[in-house]
């Protein structure tokens, strides 16, 4: 299927602060510090790939299905704000990410041009596999976290919203490399089990 036109960001319902996220203690969203389960809470402020904790918990390769991949010179009002440290001109690209006949997770990610020629050869390749070839070494810093909400998400997804989500930067010798921010689905939530507690 050929890749289609950008779609726009997810609308974040909630975000946690900055300062919590860097503390690892995001996830507050009803004002309780402990509302995010401890599974999820390593999914989504941990440093590791995504992509190899989908398989680590299917047990499937994760297939990456590209939904757009271009220039992208207006995304102030998208974009998390860590994007502006990267240089112009930049390249968006939209992804869905699957385990089998399972969608569970979608992700976007922005580049400088030269950077993703670079680094994005193989389109259809998780960003984690391409940028570590040759056993590069790679530093990844998460700064957001989010509830958001989007119909294109819920027809991905199968499953209504809000959903989780997080972006975080790659670096490399201390310089930005990209900016990524990926959504989960709750369908991960047979493995994880639920997101968060409930009250008691």
């Amino acid at each position: 299927m050929p890749p289609t036109k950008l779609w726009p960001s997810p609308l974040p319902l909630w975000q946690a602060a900055p300062e919590a996220v860097a503390a690892g203690l995001g996830g507050e969203a009803d004002g309780d510090q402990s509302a995010l389960t401890g599974p999820w809470r390593l999914l989504l402020l941990g440093d590791g790939s995504p992509t190899r904790h989908l398989q680590s918990l299917t047990g499937i390769a994760v297939d990456v299905e590209v939904i757009a991949m271009e220039a992208d010179s207006d995304c102030q009002q998208e974009a998390p704000p860590e994007v502006a440290e990267l240089d112009q001109p930049l390249l968006r690209r939209q992804v869905w990410l699957r385990c089998g006949t399972q969608t569970l997770a979608w992700a976007e990610s922005w580049w400088n041009q030269s950077e993703a020629e670079r680094h994005l050869q193989e389109r259809n390749q998780p960003i984690w596999r391409s940028l570590t070839a040759k056993r590069a070494e790679l530093y990844r810093e998460v700064d957001g976290l989010a509830l958001v909400a989007a119909p294109l998400l819920e027809k991905g997804f199968g499953h209504p919203g809000p959903y989780w989500s997080r972006h975080y930067r790659f670096f490399r010798g201390g310089r930005e490399l990209t900016v990524i921010r990926e959504v989960f689905s709750p369908a991960l939530e047979r493995w994880l089990g639920p997101a968060q507690h409930t009250a008691s």
